[in-house]
């Protein structure tokens, strides 16, 4: 799994980091979703000099009027000097970061991507960026759109020391804690993927479980609330619990397609390295269901609808 780290090229352009630099570097913030737009404003508040750019307008002028600078382009994006970029998937990723023109006149020096991407994304994004004299960090969260707003996110991140250490002052303003998986940024993706993959197996056997009670006469908030406050106590079983058994799945705290594209970064990372994930399968074929009965924008714990649906409780 590990490949060998490819030495970052210098050119003349680029001006040495400084101490001053390290502590509060400029930051160009591209995405600003539900996760992007706390991830941005808890950068600003802590004192990040901050410039944004997203594809539609509303979360651009959002973040101005809490002092964020709005970016023409992508172009004045990387003219800042650390690059955070938190969008959707490997798509978004290749059509909107990787342009060997962009990086190429880039003034940035790191690229920090904390989407949730493949690990192939992962490794050619590397390789791209060292062409160019940038550094990249992997670093892909653990938290919904409101731990991500009160700056309380887990963040997991792997790439060479030196880029993590100029990272810190950025992670400690958007999360709680900062996880080291290694020193080749396609780490923290499969770090990032394998707790994606479980907590898609906790709401699935969240919503199995749920569904046979009921379909015994039980209230599925009883048996919620026993498994909570006996073997299964924590924020997966007891916050997705409770939405599986009261079947409140708005607002999206994580889109349901969201959820359909993580598990299947978690088959490709398997099939990859000859892991088998046979409840993958199970898993995929669940959301798929969930999407074609027009679930794809609701949160991915409404996949338990699937559940119901097989056990004719609706």
């Amino acid at each position: 799994m590990p490949y060998g780290s490819v030495r970052l090229a210098t050119t003349a352009r680029r001006e040495p980091v400084t101490a001053v630099t390290m502590a509060k570097p400029t930051v160009g913030f591209v995405g600003l979703g539900g996760m992007g737009r706390g991830m941005a404003a808890n950068l600003l508040r802590a004192g990040f000099s901050v410039q944004v750019w997203n594809r539609s307008p509303d979360p651009v002028k959002a973040l101005v009027a809490q002092g964020a600078v709005a970016a023409a382009d992508l172009t004045e994006v990387f003219a800042n000097e650390v690059v955070v970029s938190m969008v959707a998937d490997d798509r978004a990723v290749e059509a909107l970061l990787h342009d060997p023109a962009l990086l190429a006149g880039a003034r940035a020096t790191l690229h920090i991507n904390m989407a949730t991407v493949s690990l192939p994304l992962a490794r050619r994004a590397v390789e791209l960026h060292a062409e160019h004299g940038l550094g990249y960090l992997s670093a892909p969260v653990l938290g919904r759109t409101e731990v991500a707003e009160a700056g309380r996110l887990n963040i997991l991140a792997a790439g060479p020391d030196q880029l993590l250490e100029r990272a810190e002052p950025l992670f400690a303003a958007m999360g709680q804690r900062t996880w080291r998986f290694g020193s080749e940024p396609h780490q923290a993706n499969a770090a990032k993927i394998s707790a994606n993959f479980l907590l898609a197996c906790a709401i699935e056997s969240l919503a199995e479980a749920s569904s046979l009670a009921e379909a015994n006469g039980v209230a599925a908030t009883d048996l919620i609330e026993l498994l909570t406050n006996t073997v299964f106590p924590g924020p997966v079983y007891g916050g997705y619990g409770a939405m599986v058994a009261e079947r409140r799945y708005e607002p999206a705290g994580f889109r349901l397609a969201l959820g359909l594209k993580d598990v299947g970064l978690a088959l490709e990372a398997g099939a990859e390295q000859h892991v088998p994930l046979p409840f993958g399968s199970v898993l995929r074929d669940a959301f798929l269901d969930a999407i074609a009965h027009g679930d794809a924008d609701r949160d991915w714990s409404a996949v338990a609808e699937v559940s119901r649906r097989r056990a004719g409780l609706d």
